[in-house]
């Protein structure tokens, strides 16, 4: 699983701030953290817990003081890792999301995006099918706009015109 939280992060973030500043390149890290950490395990581990992704936030939070520019760029991090938790389902499961306040003993709990099985095509499917749109209306097309992405985290979603029909999905 890679496009579907990518895709309805990225989506996510674009719909709640509208802020062309913010750091896709570091959200999209954070919505992968939680995966590339239990993947190789094989199982769940605390990565999927709401304690690791508030851990994450308060370390940046800390990290940063004083430092609002800094602060800013790296909030993205434990963002992303909390819309992966939310775009996982994590929340029904008590003993992972809340580890360990609900025990500490995660057993070979298998990672929720691999115990979707199927489910994951149509996920994935939904996923590409955002970042197509993300890279239409941010006009990707164009070299320039994907150096600056690449370069910045930053991707500006075209406006429509004053007076124009209203920006579509």
């Amino acid at each position: 699983m890679l496009l579907w939280f990518v895709g309805s992060s990225i989506l996510t973030i674009w719909f709640v701030f509208r802020d062309p500043r913010f750091d896709l390149r570091v959200l999209t890290l954070g919505a992968l953290v939680p995966d590339l950490v239990d993947l190789p395990l094989g199982r769940v581990s605390p990565a999927h817990s709401l304690l690791v992704a508030v851990g994450a936030l308060v370390v940046v939070m800390v990290v940063t003081i004083g430092r609002r520019s800094v602060r800013k760029r790296w909030l993205a991090l434990p963002i992303g890792m909390l819309l992966h938790l939310v775009f996982d389902g994590v929340a029904g499961s008590t003993e992972v999301f809340w580890w360990p306040f609900a025990g500490v003993d995660l057993g070979d709990r298998t990672v929720p995006s691999v115990e979707r099985g199927w489910w994951n095509v149509p996920l994935e499917l939904l996923g590409a099918t955002v970042l197509a749109w993300l890279w239409r209306r941010g006009g990707l097309a164009d070299p320039a706009a994907r150096r600056d992405l690449l370069r910045t985290g930053r991707l500006v979603v075209a406006r429509p015109e004053p007076g124009g029909p209203p920006p579509t999905c």
